[in-house]
């Protein structure tokens, strides 16, 4: 009956966890949608809009490795409710601004929220998770999937309705979530203090880290969030410019890819746990590389409608394995593991974009996709040199 219970404690750990990143990457996810409001209303050229993105990316991708190693040293259950307000005040207070450099600064302290959170977090589902690792981290990554897939409905929705002070909605997804895991702080100390006593209790076993496969799962998760940035802000251009279709029936497409993402993820971690994440980081990226060339090679609005169910699929199946195979190969730095594979390597993915937005104004958008495609192929080659980790638990 106790083992019961502790199953449903750790379960109901990681659904808040789960919850608390899909209220902080909501942000990320708002944050397009609301350029063009940015865009009309302060007289913005697409440059300084761009700007703008690249500023809560580069403030998350510089400091969340730092979060993760603190988290390593000094994990404290508080940084998850700073972090979430940190990376809602940012975006909610926007629609407030008096002036575009005030604009950037705001830009700043979402990103550092969002660094905050997440190594913490993913830390903490690992310690959660027991021999579930894979399940548990999908779970979680489910999490900041709905995050990015509703930010821009609920951001452009209230901007629509109340003006760009509407942006203050942003602040109420955090703000609950910030109210229930402070809630539940002695859940997460609990959680922290049995990682520490497994900790000094393997103190005598020397942990074997594997630096250079470390660096080749965070070129792989970096060059998988450029397609995914690609995907994601250029499949509705994609649908309108290349098809003719309208602007409802590209956000329809990218919802689509989006929902199969979810499935793709809850997927990967099930089978990572049941046959080993090497061997689905290998498959899930050996798909990329055939489905991706296949969608961009569709003449047919009905065919590149379909592929985009396997396509987004395949891009998220490989999210949960490519995040616990990190932390296996650092079985000691687990949160800088984190930092790294869910905040710096995703950040170099939204600071590509722009390029491939170059690439659209002067070549067109099919050839700006087309860019797109050797990638895949680049990192399953890189997934095929991956080692076995030293040990089976981290």
């Amino acid at each position: 009956m106790a083992n019961r219970q502790d199953i449903e404690i750790k379960k109901r750990q990681i659904t808040i966890l789960a919850a608390g990143h899909m209220a902080t990457d909501l942000n990320q996810g708002a944050l397009p949608a609301l350029l063009p409001f940015f865009i009309s209303s302060y007289g913005l050229s697409y440059t300084a809009a761009a700007a703008i993105v690249f500023a809560v990316n580069i403030s998350s991708s510089i400091i969340q490795p730092m979060f993760g190693l603190a988290a390593d040293r000094f994990a404290k259950p508080w940084l998850l409710p700073l972090g979430m307000m940190l990376a809602c005040l940012g975006l909610g207070l926007s629609g407030l601004c008096t002036s575009y450099p005030l604009l950037l600064v705001l830009g700043i302290i979402s990103g550092i929220g969002i660094a905050a959170y997440h190594p913490q977090a993913a830390r903490l589902v690992n310690l959660a998770a027991g021999d579930r690792k894979n399940t548990a981290m999908s779970f979680f990554g489910v999490g900041g999937t709905i995050g990015f897939a509703v930010g821009p409905l609920i951001a452009s929705t209230a901007v629509v309705q109340w003006g760009l002070p509407g942006t203050l909605v942003l602040l109420i997804p955090a703000t609950i979530m910030s109210i229930v895991v402070i809630s539940q702080f002695s859940l997460f100390e609990e959680l922290e203090a049995a990682g520490a006593r497994l900790k000094n209790a393997a103190s005598s076993v020397v942990l074997k880290e594997n630096w250079s496969a470390f660096a080749r799962i965070g070129a792989m998760v970096s060059l998988r969030s450029i397609v995914f940035f690609g995907l994601n802000i250029f499949i509705p251009i994609y649908w309108i410019n290349v098809f003719g279709q309208s602007h409802i029936a590209g956000a329809v497409a990218l919802s689509i890819f989006s929902g199969s993402g979810i499935v793709g993820n809850i997927i990967g971690g099930s089978l990572a746990d049941r046959y080993g994440q090497r061997r689905v980081v290998i498959i899930g990226f050996l798909g990329l590389s055939i489905f991706l060339p296949l969608f961009i090679a569709m003449g047919s609005l009905v065919a590149a409608t379909i592929l985009l169910i396997p396509l987004g699929a395949v891009v998220f199946v490989t999210y949960s394995p490519t995040i616990v195979l990190g932390q296996r190969y650092l079985p000691g730095r687990v949160g800088l593991s984190s930092g790294v594979t869910i905040g710096l390597a995703v950040a170099i993915g939204g600071g590509a974009a722009p390029l491939i937005g170059k690439l659209a104004d002067i070549y067109g958008v099919w050839t700006a996709f087309a860019s797109l495609t050797p990638l895949p192929v680049l990192i399953f080659l890189i997934a095929l040199t991956l080692p076995a980790p030293a040990s089976e638990e981290v």
